[in-house]
């Protein structure tokens, strides 16, 4: 169950009333998706937010030169921190049907059990750590995730996931948003 919404006067914007830069933008999401996410239609109150927000993830996905299921994870840890249920069936379904991330691995990730694949546990736990302590992860994390094969360079690119699922968690925390029916299967308590 979400909990209240801390804005009371905003609601889901709807396309096909949407004008000007919010219709630029949403727009823009559902080419991208195909469908308009609760979670898009309420962050696009404030157009920069959502623009801001596409455009971060977009690079994450296109730039990072992590695999899908590596970024997937990111996502996954950055979520569950924050406690964005939104996000965590969102990125749970992605990871289950998209990105290739291993069930045994999800299914750890979503029960908070240690993850059997070493690399992708020092991944998780990087970020997680990252995103509890605001930016500064135990050295002996971040040595575990070099040693794992990751790059310095690639702590960079977590910190731009981190952003933008921020964004998408605050954003989604401020208007307790309804899991979408394309995400239910993977609600989380």
């Amino acid at each position: 169950m979400s909990a209240a919404p801390y804005l009371h006067t905003l609601r889901p914007v709807d396309p096909a009333t949407a004008e000007g830069a919010q219709k630029e933008v949403l727009d823009r999401a559902v080419k991208a998706v195909g469908f308009l996410p609760n979670m898009y239609a309420n962050m696009v109150n404030a157009p920069a937010v959502l623009s801001t927000y596409l455009h971060g993830y977009g690079l994450f996905r296109t730039e990072s030169g992590l695999k899908p299921a590596e970024q997937e994870v990111v996502f996954l840890a950055v979520s569950q921190v924050n406690g964005c249920s939104y996000c965590t069936a969102a990125h749970s379904m992605i990871a289950d049907k998209k990105s290739g991330v291993p069930a045994d691995v999800l299914q750890a990730i979503r029960a908070g059990q240690p993850i059997a694949d070493a690399r992708l546990a020092a991944l998780y736990t990087l970020t997680a750590d990252m995103v509890r302590t605001q930016g500064r992860p135990a050295r002996s994390v971040l040595q575990a995730f070099l040693a794992a094969g990751y790059q310095e360079k690639d702590v960079l690119y977590i910190v731009l996931a981190i952003a933008v699922k921020t964004l998408s968690n605050y954003s989604n925390h401020a208007f307790a948003t309804e899991v979408d029916d394309v995400f239910a299967a993977y609600r989380v308590n």
